[in-house]
């Protein structure tokens, strides 16, 4: 999984380059709030992180596909290689959603009130971040 992750980060750079996207402004403190819920809840147990990871990356999920359905319905969008790249990374993102379910994810201590906290903030960050 860590190195799909930095496959797609490397992938992102060249993409925000390429089309002279602005980043979220915010992306310094995603960073730390990124890593500080990963040691989190790899503090609390390897089952822990993979709920973790199982949440984070059905919100990514939720997103690509939200980014999908927006770029299919634009009629004059014709970038398919950009759709391509969405595509593969979604489908890398829910391999390692189902990676996490095969390691016991489900099993972790408060499973649902730890997944459900997770998503909502992965959520709010999505929003904010497309704002700022």
């Amino acid at each position: 999984m860590w190195e799909q992750e930095k496959a797609h980060k490397e992938e992102f750079d060249r993409l925000i380059n390429k089309y002279r996207a602005r980043p979220t402004a915010l992306l310094p403190f995603w960073n730390v709030a990124g890593f500080a819920l990963g040691a989190g809840t790899a503090l609390l147990g390897e089952k822990a992180a993979m709920a973790c990871t199982v949440a984070v990356e059905s919100v990514i999920v939720e997103h690509y596909n939200d980014q999908l359905r927006k770029l299919m319905d634009d009629p004059t969008f014709t970038d398919k290689e950009l759709l391509d790249t969405i595509q593969r990374f979604r489908d890398e993102e829910q391999e390692h959603h189902d990676t996490g379910l095969e390691h016991g994810a489900e099993q972790a201590p408060f499973y649902r009130a730890l997944t459900d906290v997770i998503k909502f903030g992965c959520r709010t960050a999505i929003k904010i971040a497309e704002k700022v």
